[in-house]
């Protein structure tokens, strides 16, 4: 049996989206709460890996890029995540819509990333310890990174 493709371009230049319905309901339950965090608090520690530092070696120029920039940064993060939100339930995305989902997606992947303390050296582990606070969490950040891959490669096809 072929691996099954959640994304896939149509000959319209749209895309199909085939996602079930508890990945479809993970999308919608994860998506206010990072709205949630960047609305209230953009700069939570949380956020770290969707505003890395561009200046570490100069403080004071890196405060004044993130002045610069920030507000900016976090309205389009908003705004992606608004039309997710919005399109939980589509089963055909548009090329600005598929782009949103994209970036909404990796924005949330990296902040579970950061709030479970993931690195380049952790493994997919599909048998986690039952007794793992943290299972669930996981098992959605591994989850996120797949569809983003199949995201990733819809829009790819296009070029």
């Amino acid at each position: 049996m072929a691996p099954r493709q959640p994304v896939m371009p149509n000959e319209d230049g749209t895309y199909r989206l085939d996602l079930r319905d508890e990945e479809r309901a993970l999308i919608a339950a994860i998506v206010p709460d990072l709205r949630s965090l960047l609305a209230d608090d953009p700069n939570d520690e949380m956020l770290t890996r969707l505003f890395p530092t561009a200046r570490p070696d100069d403080p004071e120029a890196e405060a004044e890029y993130r002045d610069m920039v920030r507000d900016d940064l976090v309205s389009k993060r908003l705004a992606r995540l608004d039309m997710v939100a919005e399109l939980a339930e589509a089963t055909v995305l548009n090329q600005e819509q598929l782009a949103a989902w994209t970036g909404a997606v990796n924005d949330i992947r990296l902040v579970l990333g950061t709030r479970l303390e993931v690195t380049e050296d952790d493994e997919y582990d599909d048998d986690p310890e039952s007794d793992d606070p943290e299972a669930v969490a996981r098992s959605a950040y591994w989850y996120l990174g797949w569809l983003l891959e199949h995201l990733v490669e819809a829009s790819a096809s296009e070029l």
